[in-house]
């Protein structure tokens, strides 16, 4: 059997928890649960979609008819990993169940500036693998548009708009960013803000943004200078903080995440030492129960993989003792491995046409041609 949590570990979970409480807490989010209609769809119902901001006014209005987008950023300093699982099907349920257009910033530029990748180029590079990703995943490219600024950068032109409208008060406040950091941070927020109010200046007004608690900051900037300029303020939702493989918030610098389209030797390995609730022998697991709650495997499948009832079985045979923790890894290393042969046989599939398709793009700028000479497909 694999290590279970003891007292002095179960904090690592509990913490996650609190992380995404802070946002009702401290900065005026609401509660998921408090709603009297969602939608019927997992991430919904099992509480993965945690808090929100003005969701209930975005539902309403979608299911009137009105005209509506989700607007959901990457960032290229990686590859697709399980964490994107969530927001991503979520983002597919309404594309395919309400006709929703989508909009994707890939923050090339954040990532430069902010030193998580050491060049332009390299930026450029990740940002169009995710752009084949993306293809693969399932998004309608007639309903999909990647914005890769160095791709299109009459974003910045919005951008300057929008800009005045925030001032360095405000960013010190909310980022506490240093004086000796690069001015490129201190200026992305209005990028950041251009990104999410972009869907606006095509005459789409009612726009939902899912997040991480971790980008809420942005979007309180962001719904804040939507006021000054007369555009609508973007709906929110925050997807709850889940662990990484091992206890911990899931992080690419800790290697903590299973990346989708990793080698299948190192995504097995990952997932069979992942975290475990189990006791410390087959015979305490049997007599005791297994603890689900701090058990990575469980959580990845009842938030990822299960419908609500699925995971509800799945949770009171662990707790009895009739599973062990092997047999939650086994079940979850099954499920991974259907998504990541899916997604790598999409993946071989995507030619640099269709990159250029899904991409925002300046008329001079000639997508296929660059896709080709970085070698992306």
């Amino acid at each position: 059997m694999e290590k279970g949590p003891n007292e002095s570990e179960k904090y690592i979970i509990d913490t996650l928890e609190n992380e995404t409480e802070r946002l009702i807490q401290q900065f005026g989010a609401s509660r998921i649960s408090d709603l009297r209609e969602v939608p019927e769809f997992k991430a919904f119902k099992n509480g993965l979609l945690y808090s929100h901001r003005d969701f209930d006014k975005f539902y309403n209005k979608l299911r009137s008819g009105q005209k509506s987008a989700i607007v959901s950023g990457l960032n290229p300093s990686g590859t697709l990993h399980i964490g994107h699982i969530g927001i991503f099907d979520t983002i597919l349920h309404f594309q395919k169940s309400h006709d929703t257009e989508t909009f994707i910033p890939i923050s090339d530029d954040e990532s430069y500036v902010a030193k998580k990748v050491e060049t332009q180029e390299e930026a450029l590079k990740n940002a169009l693998m995710l752009t084949r990703s993306m293809i693969a995943y399932g998004f309608e490219p007639k309903k999909t548009k990647v914005v890769i600024d160095q791709i299109y950068t009459n974003i910045y032109n919005f951008a300057i708009k929008l800009s005045k409208g925030v001032n360095l008060s405000t960013i010190n406040a909310v980022y506490d960013y240093k004086t000796s950091e690069s001015v490129g941070l201190h200026f992305y927020p209005s990028v950041q803000a251009a990104h999410v109010l972009f869907p606006q200046t095509l005459g789409i007004k009612n726009v939902l943004v899912p997040i991480g608690p971790d980008e809420d900051a942005h979007l309180r900037v962001c719904r804040d200078v939507a006021a000054k300029y007369g555009y609508e303020a973007p709906a929110v939702v925050h997807n709850k903080y889940l662990p990484g493989i091992e206890g911990s918030k899931m992080s690419k610098s800790k290697n903590n995440a299973i990346f989708l389209l990793e080698e299948k030797s190192s995504i097995k390995k990952k997932t069979m030492n992942a975290f475990s609730g189990g006791r410390t022998s087959i015979e305490e697991h049997r007599k005791l129960g297994g603890i689900p709650e701090n058990d990575v495997a469980y959580i990845y499948l009842k938030y990822y993989f299960l419908e609500e009832i699925e995971s509800e079985n799945l949770y009171h045979k662990y707790k009895k003792g009739e599973l062990l923790s092997g047999d939650m890894k086994n079940l979850l290393l099954e499920k991974i491995m259907d998504r990541v042969e899916k997604l790598r046989a999409a993946y071989e599939k995507v030619k640099p046409k269709d990159i250029d398709k899904m991409l925002m793009k300046n008329e001079d700028v000639d997508v296929v041609s660059i896709v080709e000479k970085m070698g992306i497909c």
